[in-house]
């Protein structure tokens, strides 16, 4: 993941804004990545510059270390380096006609959830019960995969997971184009979803 530190910059995409079209549209990939990572890359530099001890952490690190922090400056670590961290993710998850899960992969997606369809249906309905903004993931945990879902600019990090995919289920990820219907954002999130 993104081992930069102080000063962040904004990772450019891993591919072009229209690459996921139809499914994301190219005006909401401009705006969620120019826009709204970017503000939150900002805001993350500007929230550690009077704190040099921060200025070698990794988003990680940040993250992990937030609750030790100085008091002033434990929510906007959370809430910007949260935000750099789930963005960077989500769209270095993704790919132009999507990329399904390996034979390993595939196999444990079989013994923990049924079927590959079994398993969408269960993070699509994770996805679709996160209330207002948030975060849908698929992780190993306890010798299994686990769907678990954050709230907003929440890690799965902080709870001590290393996800294998996320989708943003925040309204700026899909509004443009498919307005209040979060299902078909998920749905067409499937087909660029890289695993």
């Amino acid at each position: 993941m993104n081992k930069q530190h102080y000063p962040f910059t904004l990772m450019p995409l891993p591919y072009g804004y229209n690459a996921l079209e139809p499914r994301i549209d190219t005006l909401t990939m401009q705006l969620h990545h120019d826009r709204h990572l970017k503000t939150y890359v900002d805001n993350l530099n500007a929230a550690l510059a009077p704190y040099p001890a921060t200025h070698g952490m990794t988003l990680a690190q940040l993250i992990l270390s937030a609750p030790k922090l100085p008091k002033a400056l434990q929510t906007p670590v959370l809430h910007n380096a949260g935000g750099v961290w789930n963005h960077d993710f989500f769209f270095k998850h993704m790919a132009p006609g999507g990329r399904p899960p390996s034979d390993a992969l595939r196999r444990l997606i079989n013994r923990d959830f049924g079927s590959c369809d079994a398993f969408k249906a269960k993070f699509k309905e994770a996805a679709l019960g996160v209330f207002g903004s948030g975060y849908a993931w698929l992780a190993p945990a306890g010798g299994r995969l686990r769907i678990v879902t954050t709230a907003n600019q929440d890690t799965p990090i902080a709870l001590g997971l290393r996800p294998i995919a996320g989708i943003d289920v925040w309204e700026h990820a899909y509004y443009l184009k498919h307005y209040n219907v979060r299902a078909d954002y998920i749905d067409d999130w499937f087909g660029v979803a890289a695993f």
